[in-house]
């Protein structure tokens, strides 16, 4: 079964983009593959100390993606995969997308006010033509109707 990754965080445009995947998905018979990443945290001496606040963020992403699953089930019908993964978000979505093959397509959300994000900035760059699968930017300010008539 093909499936749609849509990587989030705690951005507006992170929901809009898991809205179009999951009525995408509703659509087309597909699954939705929610990514949350959890960045590396920042040298702390104390190894214990880095840990706790390692696990402290990882626990904070699952909790999140939590809530965007809910969502998804609520609005489309679709259970979709839950995934955290640790490291610099790049490499990360990189990474799955070399691992995967049944992901159909990277779905983003640009920011409507502070430009498109680093995600995007990378991933529709000079990558772009390198990637497993289509690239779907999602604008912000799409509006519910606008995401029904394109998803």
């Amino acid at each position: 079964m093909r499936s749609y990754l849509v990587v989030i965080d705690e951005t507006n445009e992170g929901k809009v983009a898991l809205r179009y995947a999951a009525r995408r998905a509703a659509r087309t018979g597909a699954s939705v593959e929610v990514l949350a990443i959890v960045p590396p945290a920042e040298f702390v001496q104390w190894g214990g100390v880095q840990a706790a606040m390692e696990e402290e963020a990882k626990l904070r992403a699952e909790a999140m993606l939590l809530e965007a699953a809910g969502a998804i089930v609520e609005e489309a019908g679709i259970q979709p995969t839950i995934l955290v993964r640790q490291g610099e978000p790049v490499k990360a979505i990189g990474d799955l997308l070399k691992e995967r093959t049944d992901i159909s397509a990277l779905i983003l959300g640009a920011a409507a006010e502070s430009g498109p994000g680093p995600l995007v900035e990378h991933f529709s760059g000079a990558v772009a033509g390198t990637l497993p699968c289509p690239l779907v930017i999602v604008p912000e300010r799409l509006a519910d109707e606008a995401l029904d008539r394109s998803g």
